[in-house]
């Protein structure tokens, strides 16, 4: 396939805000796409060369893409990226107006742009950087202004076309059962019309079911382009590929969470730990965050539990990892442990150092069966007879009691506190697992008002004694229905000056770095990588940032290293504490 096809797609996906006009656009262009291509195309559509899970990382910096539209161009991109403010119109625009002619080009390719894009992962040692440029400037030689744009953006992972996974999934869903769900869309009126409802939900909810065991839309877009509807029910959930985590939205009170997920109901403990999704396939065993970045290496004695305590040839657990103090095997915050996800060097002084106990919640996949819409409480059966000889302070269920009464819940709760836990969660005994949605299968109750997940998109350099510091952060929510991340506030209390303090000016500002796509004076805006956790007084409404709301007196409580930007606080979950305030008195 040319490339220029797929951005037209971009361009086209750019020039809307309508939902079910991009739908109409992606559907269309998914019909043309050829199934040996589809892998390349559904990533590239989401500004991706690598999966989600996949450890690679493009690793180029703004600063070296300057350097490779300048080499393709002869033109010094620096003025040009400080007009537009955008890296991506910037190449465009010299692209178009290059001093050079260019006696080797040639049309560019999907596979070319990809394998390209792909090869900056790999490449190390002496003259990387000048390897890197190499390939990102063959591919701007030989680029149109408007392919320029989308191969910095793609790049630099900052795509700006709209489209969230929701899109995505009703994309595939019109390309390739429209006809059989009878659907018409009017784009002039953006009018989306289905003869059969209940027809269209369940391509809907096929499709779905599909991405949510194995979290890639290529798989799931091939299989419905070639076998149709039989094909999506052929897709099984497997051990070793990560899938979204269950998440779970918070409750007012105990009462609340009765009302949520209904009578009797399993309150567990919520531990303030974090999360870990543990595979076993035959002999490996793998373990990744909620943000599916594998860690294995990281947690040999989290390793070495599992071999040890947990029975079976293949399963998918999931856990949550807590701290405890070696010395006073209490309980301690994420946050003493939580450099342990990125440590690379010394992994068994450091896990002796901060040793974790994990506390097993939940059980997806066991012995070659998928428990996805098995109930709660038989799955629950199942993870508790997969452990032997479950041992404090190493593996162990989660606590759990299951109760109607409000009373001994409020009891359960309390005990959960005095123990150094978070609060609790309460689970519907029915409840099915559906990975990364928050619904009414389980909701957490804690007794602080909730936090904020947000992630920083921007942040302005300090004055005096912080000059050579970013001091003030731009933070944002994320919009699920778009996927778009929309400001909420700047924070700059909470972080330290001395990182032997904590989370410090200065580890926030090299985390940064690599990541600015955009300045603008003393201001500087970055891909939305950084997740942080967020303290406030209250919400409240405000046409200044782009939510419609900000946060009043925010202050930066954990860096979370482990959630991805998907993750994050939703401008729904705004709304819904935003709402809830006003009972507060």
């Amino acid at each position: 396939m040319k490339y220029a096809e797929l951005v037209g797609i971009y361009d086209k996906l750019e020039g809307t805000t309508k939902r079910l006009e991009k739908t109409h656009y992606l559907s269309g262009f998914l019909k043309t796409v050829d199934t040996a291509e589809m892998d390349k195309v559904l990533l590239l559509v989401q500004g991706r060369v690598f999966s989600p899970w996949d450890e690679r990382k493009i690793g180029v910096a703004a600063r070296l893409l300057l350097k490779a539209i300048q080499i393709s161009t002869g033109i010094d991109a620096e003025q040009e990226w400080k007009t537009t403010g955008d890296l991506g119109r910037a190449a465009e625009n010299l692209i178009g107006r290059k001093k050079q002619v260019t006696l080797f080009s040639q049309e560019l390719t999907v596979d070319k742009v990809f394998d390209n894009l792909q090869k900056l992962a790999s490449l190390e040692g002496t003259g990387t950087v000048d390897k890197k440029i190499k390939l990102i400037a063959e591919l701007l030689t030989s680029a149109s202004p408007l392919e320029a744009r989308y191969i910095i953006r793609t790049v630099i992972e900052e795509l700006r076309v709209g489209l969230g996974e929701g899109t995505i999934r009703d994309s595939i869903v019109w390309a390739y059962f429209g006809e059989q769900a009878k659907i018409s869309y009017l784009i002039k009126e953006n009018k989306f019309e289905v003869e059969n409802r209940e027809e269209y939900m369940k391509y809907v909810d096929a499709v779905q079911e599909a991405y949510d065991v194995v979290n890639d839309f290529s798989v799931v877009s091939k299989a419905a382009k070639q076998k149709g509807f039989e094909g999506l029910s052929e897709i099984k959930l497997e051990s070793g590929t990560p899938i979204k985590v269950m998440l779970y939205p918070k409750a007012k009170n105990i009462e609340d969470a009765y009302s949520i997920v209904g009578k009797p109901a399993a309150f567990e403990y919520k531990y303030d730990g974090f999360r870990m999704q543990i595979h076993k396939n035959n002999q490996e065993i793998k373990i990744f965050t909620r943000r599916l970045d594998d860690v294995t290496e990281q947690f040999p004695d989290v390793l070495d539990f599992v071999e040890k305590h947990v029975e079976g040839d293949s399963f998918i657990i999931d856990c949550e990892a807590v701290g405890y103090d070696r010395f006073s095997k209490k309980y301690i915050a994420f946050q003493s442990i939580s450099q342990r996800i990125r440590r690379k060097y010394d992994i068994e002084e450091i896990a002796k150092k901060f040793p974790v106990e994990l506390n097993v919640f939940d059980v997806i996949f066991y012995n070659g069966e998928n428990l996805i819409k098995k109930p709660f409480s038989e799955r629950r059966k199942i993870l508790v007879s997969m452990i032997t000889d479950p041992e404090y302070l190493k593996i162990k269920p989660a606590e759990q009691f299951i109760t109607s009464n409000i009373s001994e819940a409020e009891e359960f709760y309390q005990k959960s506190l005095e123990a150094g836990n978070e609060g609790i969660m309460v689970k519907n005994l029915a409840g099915i697992y559906k990975p990364g949605a928050r619904v009414g299968y389980g909701v957490k109750v804690k007794p602080t008002m909730e936090t904020v997940d947000a992630v920083i998109v921007g942040a302005e350099w300090g004055e005096g004694k912080r000059s050579a510091w970013l001091a003030s952060f731009i933070i944002a929510v994320r919009d699920a229905e778009t996927g778009e991340f929309l400001e909420i506030g700047r924070v700059g209390t909470g972080i330290k000056e001395k990182a032997e303090e904590g989370v410090s000016f200065g580890q926030l500002t090299e985390m940064m770095k690599p990541l600015i796509i955009k300045e603008e004076g003393k201001i500087v805006y970055v891909k939305p990588e950084i997740v942080i956790e967020i303290n406030y007084e209250e919400i409240q409404r405000s046409p200044t940032y782009k939510s419609g709301y900000a946060l009043r007196f925010p202050r930066l409580v954990h860096l979370r290293e482990e959630r991805s930007p998907e993750e994050i606080t939703t401008l729904e979950d705004i709304e819904i504490i935003y709402e809830s305030q006003r009972g507060r008195g």
